[in-house]
């Protein structure tokens, strides 16, 4: 239940993310979110009387879980919309289960039932199937496609090495976590591109408040909270549902394309899920 709530969370976020970079730049639009994500989580962990404060040995874990698990993640993929559409972008960077499935043999010593195999290869099989012939862009789309894949193998590396959690409570490591990726997000895009920032339309803002409540405050706790109580390879492998969602979301959205290819790959990463999950 948790991998597939933060599955549908974050598969709606990203055709969010698409209307708030009509406003904002994407690393500046997904930085404010995570913020004012962390702030909240931060300001109920205190109302909680949980201590938000780590002491300093954590420092370096925290800070290697927001590089991994926020930055890459959430920035390398917010970056890739600018040369890829939703489908494409999501499709690309949840290739990450093969990789976490590939990890988490020789770092944690599962080595893959043969229903985690053949879950994978279905999911696979129809994320090949839905890309088709969108990648004809060639040279144009490399650096999304480039973006999408790193943020795919980083984002598993942070999954197959997060079966240890961090000592501190959920809610406060996750706030720290979000807040040190978000804020290296902003300050690398206003290094990059100054602070010429446009007031926020009616829909950007709307988008901008779906992302900083849902896919990067809640669905990163139900997530760190799935990785303590299934298999990495397990958890990933039921994040493919995120491109469905996402496609068929932006579809409804954006009005992206949504055809019998789209429907037959889904039919096949949905069975890969379900037999994962089973």
């Amino acid at each position: 239940m948790l991998v597939v709530a933060t599955a549908v969370g974050w598969g709606l976020g990203w055709p969010m993310m698409k209307i708030a970079m009509h406003d904002w730049p994407p690393l500046f639009a997904r930085g404010c979110a995570g913020l004012a994500a962390a702030l909240g989580l931060a300001i109920i962990a205190v109302v909680r009387g949980q201590n938000v404060l780590p002491s300093r040995s954590l420092a370096s874990r925290l800070a290697l879980g927001a590089a991994i698990n926020v930055f890459a993640w959430m920035g390398f993929t917010a970056l890739a919309l600018l040369w890829l559409t939703v489908a494409q972008a999501a499709l690309l960077t949840f290739s990450m289960p093969i990789w976490a499935t590939l990890l988490a043999w020789p770092i944690l010593g599962e080595r893959p039932r043969l229903r985690s195999v053949i879950a994978l290869c279905l999911g696979v099989a129809g994320l090949v199937l839905l890309m088709g012939a969108n990648l004809g862009g060639g040279i144009e789309t490399f650096p999304g496609v480039a973006l999408a894949l790193v943020a795919a193998i980083l984002f598993a590396l942070g999954a197959v090495t997060s079966r240890a959690p961090i000592p501190l409570p959920p809610m406060v490591s996750t706030a720290w976590q979000i807040g040190l990726g978000s804020a290296a997000m902003i300050v690398v895009d206003l290094t990059l591109n100054g602070s010429d920032i446009r007031p926020l339309s009616f829909a950007g803002a709307g988008a901008l408040a779906y992302m900083a409540v849902c896919p990067m405050a809640l669905c990163y706790l139900s997530w760190f909270a799935a990785l303590e109580r299934v298999p990495a390879a397990t958890a990933s492998t039921g994040l493919l549902l995120v491109p469905v969602v996402g496609a068929l979301s932006a579809a409804a959205i954006l009005g992206e394309a949504l055809g019998f290819r789209e429907i037959c790959a889904f039919v096949l990463t949905l069975g890969g899920v379900a037999l994962e999950l089973h």
